[in-house]
C-alpha cells in the first residue's frame, strides 16, 4: 500500500484510468462485433450506415492511446475489407 499522500493519489488515479479505459476497449469491441455481425448477416446497408461511427471510435482510441497508431489502421484496413468483400 502507498505510504505517501502523493503516492495514494497516483493510486487513485490509475484505477479511474484504468476504469475509463476497460469502458472505452469494450465499448469498441462490442461496435466492431456488432458491425462484422451486420456483414456476415449480409445487411450491407447497416454496416455502411455504422462504419463511420466505428472509425470515430478506433480514431478515438488512437489519440488517447488507448491503442497503437499502426493497429487502429489495420483495424479500419481490416473493416473495411470485410464490407467490401
Amino acid at each position: 500500500m502507498p505510504i505517501t499522500t502523493a503516492a495514494k493519489k497516483s493510486l487513485r488515479k490509475s484505477f479511474k484510468r484504468k476504469k475509463r479505459n476497460q469502458g472505452r476497449k469494450t465499448t469498441l469491441k462490442k461496435n466492431r462485433k456488432m458491425f462484422l455481425a451486420l456483414v456476415q448477416d449480409g445487411k450491407m446497408e447497416e454496416a455502411r450506415k455504422m462504419l463511420p461511427h466505428v472509425y470515430g471510435l478506433i480514431d478515438k482510441a488512437k489519440k488517447v492511446k488507448l491503442i497503437k497508431k499502426n493497429k487502429a489502421n489495420r483495424e479500419k484496413s481490416k473493416l473495411a475489407r470485410q464490407l467490401k468483400k
